[in-house]
Parts: C-alpha cells; structure tokens; sequence
C-alpha cells in the first residue's frame, strides 16, 4: 500500500477532533441546532490550522443522514460515504481559485447553482484560496452569493483576507481561525505517534510544534520527515539534526560562561557553532529569543508564557534565578543592535563576536555606572546632601569576604538592591553545576582585580564620603554678588543657553538658588544643562548648593501694540476734542464736515 501523508491520512472528520478551533466549531453546531445557519461563509486564518478540513465537516452535516442531536457527520450513511470516497460531486463541490480565478470558471459555478441537489437537502460550494479570484471573476460571483436558491450554501477559506473585495466580505458569515498553541500540537502529535506504534520524546515533539509556527499541517508534514529517518523512536537529537536547530543547550551554556565573566568559553562556544554551520544571525535572534525566555521566568506570574515542557521550564527558572533583571534587558538591546546592523557589516563574525563581549562584561559594566549614577545627577531640591546617599552607596558595593568568592556569587551581590532583594525572597539557588565549574575555575585562579575595568571596594568609597563630608564643614557662604559672578563665568555649550542666561532673573533663598526665566523652553534649556550646578557649587565652594528653575512670564516683554486706524469720523472728534473751536467755526460758517 502506497504511503499516505499524516496530515490526510489523520484528517479530522467530524468538529470534535478538529484541534485548536472549538470556537468555530461550537459556533457551527449553536447555528445548526438554532437552525439559523447562513448561506455564505468565509473562513479565514493561517494556513493549516484547519480552515478547509471544518468547511468539509460542515458539508457533510448539512447532509447527513442520520444527524445526531451533536450535530456531528455519521460517517456512515451514503452521503457522508460518499463525500469520504470523493463521490459525492452532485451534492457538495471544492474549487480551487488558485487554479481556477477567471470570471469563466465562476461563471460555471453559477451554472452549477442553478440545478438542485440530487441527494440530500443542501448543495455546497467550497472555494479554497477564495482571494486569488480575479476582479472579473469576483464581480460576476456577487449576485449569486447575495441572493442564491434556499438549497445552496457557499464556504470560502482564504489565508489573506485582505485581498477580498468589501461587497464580497459584506455578504459572509466571517470566521477567524487561531494559530494551534503548542501545547495542543504536541498532545495531538503524542497520540498519532502511539497510532503509528512508535515513541517519542515530549521534547522532540515540543521543537517539532515550535517549527511550525501554529500550523498543524506543518508539523504533521515535519513529523513524516522525521519518522521516515528512525526506525523506532523520535528522539530530541534526531529532530535538531534533521530540521537544522540550534540545541537550547547552547544558549544555556552561553548565559552561564556570560555570568562568570569567561570570555574564553564564550568565544570557543561560539566557534564551535559556526563551525557545525550555523549562521550567526541565526544564533543571535535564537540567544535574543532566550534572553527573552529568561525574562519571562523572573516572573512566578509569566512562566506560563513559556511554551516549553516542564523539564524545560525548570532549568529557565533555575538560570533566572542567578541572573540579574538588568543584565538580560541590556542584552537584548545589545542583541537586537546587533541583529540590525549585522547585514551591513563587512566582517559579520567580528560583528557578533564585539557584541558577545559586550554581553560577557556588561554586570561588571552595570555596577560601575549604578555606583557612579548619585554622584552624577544634581539635586532639584530642598533637600541637601546627606548620609542616605552614603548607605546607598556601601549597600550597593561588593561585601569585603574573608574567603575566595565564586564569579557567580560575585555577579549576584554586585547586582543593584532591588534585584538583590527579589532572589533573596525567591530563595532561589544557583545550579550546583554552574556553581562547580565556577569554583574549580576559582581555585586555580585567585580571584584578583581586572586592570582594565577600575573596581570599586569599600575603602574607595568610604574615602570619598570623608571627602565630600569635609567639604560640607568647609562651606563657604554664597551671596547674590558671588552667584552673579559665578553665574557670567559658565560657558554655556550652545548659543542659546547664553541667551537664557542673560535672560535670567537670580535670587537666594539660603543655600538654594531661585532662577526666573520667561518660558518653559528656557527651563528646558537650563534643566539640560547637568555640568551647570556641578560648576557653581566649585566655583562657590559650597556643596550644599541645590536650584530651582522657576517660570516667570513677566520676564517676557511684551509686544507694543499696533496703532488702531482711525477714520474720518474719528479723526474730526479727536480734534474737537484738543480744539472745541473747530466745532465754533463749522456752526458760525454752517459748514459740514466730511462723512
């Protein structure tokens, strides 16, 4: 016997076991049983997620024999026979408009409507890919499909919805068909692959549905291709070698030599996958993808977006653990840099190997700019300097420990307290493998301090805060005439900041500056400029020194106002008005002045 495709060979063939679609589905069988079911359909969606397969149901309860109170086809009775041995081509017909899109082969479909069933109550017309019709041929389908005989019942299924004339879309009951989730794909595939007498391993299965993208008839198709090259079982290593997928070992192997900072393993990874000839761009958007994965599981609440098995989903749990909320959104964005730019780069292995260096190093890169961030932003408040921003910095420094530190020990106390905080509430621990390989790493190489990226230790800091604390002792008093001086001496970076400052109106309010400007764009302007307060508090001697920027509208001169036009009648009363003998004149020579 030849071999039959699985995806005909396991067509559905009644709604119950169409898979992903039991909205259509119920909606079906409520207007059945109602009895309010329209004359025209279109069924629209991805391709095979089951479009066609429910338009050949439908036909076939429409004339059923022995219809049940289900309103499922029998499969039994001469009619859904019939239909099954594709006999049945007096009652029910499928046309192709791929194939058959001129304005001749509907006119013959309308030829066809015209004659009533032979058998059964119902005639049906199928029209698969309805979108490719011709304008002709969409026109001179109109009046047919607004106003056929009582029996007929047409069905279009389209993927492209949007290629379908309005007056046409007007007409039908529209149905939007879903992509299949995965977790459907892989129970559906699990059971025919117990039909065919074979195993296979969830996680095969769970690659093979993520490959088709939602369509059922893809991984059916997909499923053949890899049973035909195994004799008893599917296993994860068949399906990944045969369909060319990157293994997620990879990429977990990848976050963990990312972690502890070994730059070595990352590149030796990476050459070894190019090496099995994967693309790079291929590995970046699937790294992106796991970055992603990564982010979903910080979340108890989002974890069900992962559409992954169970043995999966624990080891994306466990990784989230041990790496920080920050380091895998700047990844991503160094990912997504990368995946942009990649065709425009001449040497596209050097490309993606600054971006994996970039990713090796960025926790080392976040905790530096988290330590250097208070300093760096000016107070726009009331409030001065005080000991709080000390206890930020110490909390968010590494802990001085007696022993040698493992890299992903180091990693998970340099993160900033926030994240900190959420995986000591978590509890968390790293994988013990992960936290081996770093260990036995540690023991032949002391952990010492990189050269190239400054670290900063506690006596550094604490250095620091004795500093600034003695230049708070130190403040000098600021006076208006001091402020004025200091203000004229900045050298503003635009033209149009200077003009803002000699616009600017001064005043003091104790340690705090009052500048007054005439317009939201010159706070803008002054706000922006950060350097600014960090130059007056030198300049004055006074760290202490905060501003506010406050908008005064009476700083704007205003606009003289145009000279009214005045008429005839006007001008005459004005001049009466400065000289009343004018008006002593007209009445002793009788004279009228001029309209």
């Amino acid at each position: 016997m030849s071999f039959l495709a699985s995806a005909r060979k396991y067509r559905p063939q009644r709604f119950e076991d169409v898979v992903g679609q039991e909205h259509v589905a119920m909606t079906l069988k409520n207007a059945l049983k109602n009895d309010k079911l329209a004359h025209a359909f279109l069924f629209t969606g991805p391709r095979g997620v089951g479009k066609t397969t429910c338009a050949r149901i439908l036909a076939k309860v429409l004339n059923c024999q022995n219809r049940t109170d289900e309103f499922e086809p029998c499969n039994s009775c001469d009619s859904c026979t019939s239909f099954n041995n594709s006999s049945s081509t007096f009652n029910i017909f499928e046309l192709d408009a791929a194939s058959n899109n001129s304005v001749d082969h509907i006119r013959g479909l309308n030829e066809q409507v015209r004659f009533q069933p032979q058998k059964g109550s119902k005639k049906v017309f199928i029209i698969d890919e309805v979108h490719m019709l011709s304008q002709a041929a969409f026109n001179a389908f109109l009046k047919t499909l607004e106003e056929p005989p009582e029996y007929a019942v047409f069905i279009l299924a389209t993927t492209e919805k949007h290629k379908i004339i309005p007056t046409i879309l007007s007409r039908c009951q529209i149905y939007d068909f879903k992509r299949i989730p995965v977790g459907r794909m892989v129970e559906h595939l699990e059971t025919i692959v117990k039909q065919e007498g074979l195993e296979a391993e969830t996680e095969a299965l769970s690659v093979i549905a993520q490959k088709a993208d939602g369509a059922l008839r893809d991984a059916l198709s997909i499923y053949d291709r890899i049973a035909g090259s195994v004799e008893k079982k599917i296993t994860y290593d068949d399906v990944i070698k045969n369909l060319n997928v990157l293994d997620y070992d990879y990429y977990f192997r990848f976050v963990e030599a990312m972690v502890t900072e070994d730059l070595s393993k990352v590149m030796l990874i990476f050459n070894e996958i190019t090496q099995n000839g994967f693309e790079p761009d291929l590995f970046i958007n699937g790294l992106a993808e796991h970055f992603r994965n990564l982010l979903v599981a910080k979340d108890a609440a989002t974890v069900q977006l992962l559409e992954q098995g169970d043995a999966l989903k624990k080891r994306y749990l466990d990784q989230a653990a041990i790496v920080p909320s920050s380091f895998l959104l700047s990844g991503l964005n160094i990912l997504n840099n990368c995946d942009i730019n990649y065709k425009m780069a001449k040497n596209k292995r050097l490309h993606v190997e600054m971006s994996l260096i970039k990713l090796t190093y960025i926790n080392r890169a976040l905790s530096q700019q988290s330590m250097a961030m208070p300093s760096e932003v000016p107070t726009t408040s009331n409030q001065k300097r005080t000991s709080n921003v000390v206890i930020e910095k110490i909390e968010a420094a590494p802990k001085v420990v007696s022993e040698p530190e493992t890299k992903i020990e180091k990693v998970v106390k340099e993160e900033p307290p926030i994240q900190k905080e959420a995986i000591e509430v978590n509890e968390v621990k790293a994988p013990e493998s992960v936290i081996e390989v770093a260990a036995e790493k540690e023991e032949k190489n002391k952990v010492t301090a990189d050269t190239s990226v400054p670290s900063l230790d506690l006596s550094s800091i604490m250095a620091d805060v004795e500093a600034e604390e003695e230049d708070e002792d130190k403040a000098e008093e600021v006076t208006l005439e001091k402020l004025q001086a200091a203000w004229e001496k900045y050298e503003g970076s635009t033209s149009h900041l200077k003009v803002v400052k000699q616009a600017a109106v001064l005043g003091l309010e104790g340690e705090k500056i009052i500048v007054k400007v005439g317009s939201k764009l010159a706070q803008n302007a002054l706000l922006q400029e950060i350097p600014m307060v960090e130059f007056l508090r030198k300049d004055l001697k006074n760290r202490n020194i905060t501003w506010e920027i406050v908008i005064d509208e009476s700083l704007v001169p205003k606009k003289p106002e145009k000279p009214k036009v005045l008429t005839s009648k006007e001008k005459f009363a004005q001049m009466v008005a400065v000289n009343p003998n004018i008006k002593r004149a007209i009445t002793l020579f009788d004279l009228k002045p001029e309209e």
